[in-house]
């Protein structure tokens, strides 16, 4: 092994590979997932407790910032999703090889962006 290679570890100098990307991507928006359940069961404890309840939760989500983590946790299941059924699909043999793998993944960008895209649209 070599003593005196390179090390980067600066991963923003890095030119990260599509497929790479995603699956970073994917770790990021499945641990985002796993705080906003928290707070969205927070939420339904509370809106389920009372008619006030069910009112203040109402009432908060009319604001601007919880439109805004809405979408947020939204744009988390939605691209987790897509990024999820790469997945599956990659594991029934489809897209396995280095350019189904870099197509796959553009694939999941570009279909998770239009779909964020879209719940945006739907939420405000």
């Amino acid at each position: 092994m070599k003593k005196n290679r390179p090390v980067n570890l600066d991963i923003s100098t890095i030119n990260l590979p599509a497929p790479a990307l995603v699956s970073i991507l994917h770790r990021i928006s499945g641990v985002v997932l796993f705080a906003v359940v928290a707070l969205l069961l927070c939420m339904l404890d509370s809106s389920l407790e009372s008619e006030q309840g069910f009112q203040k939760v109402a009432e908060f989500f009319t604001s601007v910032p919880a439109k805004l983590v809405l979408w947020a946790s939204l744009a988390a299941l939605i691209y987790h999703l897509v990024a999820g059924v790469r997945h599956l699909i990659m594991d029934m043999g489809i897209g396995e090889s280095l350019e189904g793998g870099r197509r796959g993944a553009i694939i999941v960008l570009v279909l998770s962006v239009v779909l964020i895209l879209l719940a945006g649209v739907l939420i405000w």
